[in-house]
C-alpha cells in the first residue's frame, strides 16, 4: 500500500493501462468467481503493454510521454501496488508488463476515479428493487424488471439499464412508471412533456423502453419498434383507422357515426376508436387489409361498383394496434355467423403472425383470404425467397395451434423457399 498519496496527476498511457489491468481483474470475478469455503492463491492480473494502444508510450519522435509514464511506474511499484517487467536490456527504458499487486485494487480505483464494477451493480440493484413495487404482477414492466434483477444476480449485462448513468437508470424507470397511466394514443412528444417537462427526453429512452417491452411480454419479441410503442399507446403522431364500405359505430358517449356514404374510404381517430361500444356492418363480407397500398386499391376498385355496399374493409397498417383490435372486437361481438371477418395479409411470417394475434386477441372466427397455395402459384413470378430469418419464424409458426389450418400453406412456402407481398397480388 502507499505510504503517501502520489503527487503526480496520471498520464494518458498510465491511464489506459491501469484501466486495463481493471478491466481485466473485473471480468476475470465475474466468469470465474471464487468458490465459497475453498482456499486458492490470487492469479496474477497482468497486461502486456504491446498489446494497448499507447501511441505515447511508443513513440519513435517524442521520449517524454514514456519517460513521465515510466517515472509513474516505479513510484507506483515502489508504493506496492504494481509489479514492473522491463523489456530484455531496455531496464528502465521501456516495459514489457505490468502485474497488479494483489490487494491494492482500492488505491489504483482512487487514483482512476473509477468506482468498482460490483459497487455499480449493488447501485442499479438497489434503484430496480426500490421501483419494482410500483408494478403490479403479472405487467411487462413488472417481468422486465424481473428479468434484469436476474441479471444482475448471475453477472451477466443488466442493458438497457447502465452502470454508469444513474440518471438514465432514474429517467428509464420513470418512463416505465408512466406508462402504467397511458390508457390511449399519446403522441411521443406530450408523453415526454408529461413525464420529463422535456419534449425530448423520451427520445434518448425510446430504444431502451423498446427493448424492456420485449423482455416483459414475448408476444412482442418480434414486432417491429414502432408497431411495438403502438402496443404501449405511444405514437409519432395522433392516427386514423381507415374504413371503406357501410360501417356504423356507435362510441361510449352514444354518438352514432354511420360511415357508409364516404366513398372510397374514411378515416376515424384512433383515439375515438378505443372508446367504441359497438360496430356494426351492413354487407355480407368484411375484409380486414395488411397494407395501406392494398386496402386504398381495393376500396377504389369497389367505389363505382354497384355492389360496393356489401363488402366492408379496415386497413389493419400492419399488425393491428389496440384501437383496430377493440373496433373488431366491437365487430366481432356483433357480426352474424354467416359473415365471417376475413384477413388479407402478405403471404410471410408477418402476414401469418397478424392471423395469428386476431385470432388470440379479438376472436377465433377470423379466416385468411388470398393466402392459399393456389395464390402462391398464380404469382409466383413475383415471389422473393426466404431469408434465414424467415425461415427460421415459419418454422416456428407452422407450430401454431391457431394456424392449424394454413399449416399447409407454411409448409408449401418453405418447401418452396418462396413469400409473397400482398401488393403483388390483383382481385
Amino acid at each position: 500500500m502507499p505510504v503517501s498519496e502520489p503527487s503526480f496527476a496520471l498520464s494518458p498511457d498510465m491511464r489506459v493501462i491501469l484501466n486495463a489491468l481493471i478491466n481485466k481483474l473485473e471480468r476475470r470475478s465475474v466468469r470465474q468467481p471464487e468458490p465459497v469455503g475453498e482456499m486458492r492463491s490470487p492469479r496474477t492480473t497482468k497486461v502486456t503493454l504491446e498489446e494497448l494502444d499507447l501511441p505515447g508510450y511508443f513513440s519513435q519522435v517524442d521520449p517524454e510521454p514514456r519517460q513521465v509514464s515510466n517515472e509513474q511506474f516505479q513510484w507506483l511499484e515502489n508504493a506496492g501496488m504494481l509489479r514492473l517487467v522491463w523489456q530484455p536490456g531496455e531496464k528502465g527504458h521501456l516495459v514489457e508488463s505490468v502485474a497488479l499487486v494483489s490487494g491494492t485494487e482500492a488505491p489504483i480505483y482512487a487514483l482512476l476515479g473509477r468506482i468498482p464494477t460490483i459497487n455499480l451493480r449493488a447501485r442499479l440493484e438497489g434503484q430496480l428493487l426500490g421501483d419494482r413495487f410500483r408494478f403490479g404482477e403479472p405487467g411487462w414492466q413488472h417481468r422486465a424488471i424481473q428479468h434484469l434483477l436476474t441479471q444482475i444476480k448471475e453477472n451477466k449485462s443488466p442493458a438497457p439499464f447502465t452502470l454508469n448513468d444513474p440518471v438514465f437508470n432514474e429517467d428509464l424507470l420513470t418512463a416505465l412508471i408512466a406508462l402504467s397511466g397511458v390508457e390511449e394514443e399519446t403522441p411521443f412528444r406530450m408523453f415526454s412533456v408529461r413525464t420529463f417537462n422535456d419534449s425530448k427526453r423520451f427520445k434518448d429512452l425510446e430504444k431502451a423502453v423498446v427493448r424492456l417491452a420485449r423482455f416483459g411480454n414475448q408476444a412482442w419479441k418480434r414486432l417491429p419498434e414502432n408497431e411495438l410503442l403502438r402496443e404501449l399507446n405511444l405514437v409519432p403522431n395522433p392516427s386514423y383507422l381507415l374504413l371503406s364500405g357501410p360501417w356504423t359505430l356507435v362510441d361510449s358517449s352514444g354518438q352514432v357515426l354511420s360511415l357508409g356514404e364516404f366513398s372510397p374510404s374514411v378515416g376515424i381517430p384512433s383515439i375515438q376508436a378505443m372508446h367504441l361500444d359497438r360496430a356494426t356492418v351492413h354487407a355480407d363480407q368484411v375484409l380486414c387489409i395488411e397494407n395501406l397500398t392494398s386496402f386504398h386499391t381495393f376500396a377504389a376498385s369497389l367505389a363505382n361498383e354497384p355492389l360496393s355496399r356489401n363488402t366492408a374493409l379496415i386497413c389493419l397498417a400492419g399488425n393491428p394496434s389496440p384501437a383496430c383490435r377493440r373496433l373488431l372486437k366491437c365487430l366481432s361481438s356483433a357480426l352474424p355467423e354467416a359473415i365471417p371477418p376475413y384477413v388479407w395479409a402478405d403471404m410471410d411470417y408477418g402476414g401469418f403472425n397478424i392471423l395469428s394475434q386476431l385470432r388470440r386477441e379479438v376472436n377465433t372466427r377470423f379466416l385468411p383470404y388470398n393466402m392459399n397455395i393456389d395464390t402462391l402459384d398464380h404469382f409466383k413470378q413475383f415471389a422473393r425467397p426466404l431469408t434465414v430469418s424467415d425461415r427460421r419464424n415459419l418454422e416456428r409458426q407452422a407450430n401454431r395451434v391457431e394456424l392449424s389450418d394454413v399449416r399447409p400453406v407454411i409448409i408449401e412456402m418453405l418447401k418452396r423457399g418462396l413469400k409473397l407481398e400482398q401488393e403483388a397480388i390483383t382481385v
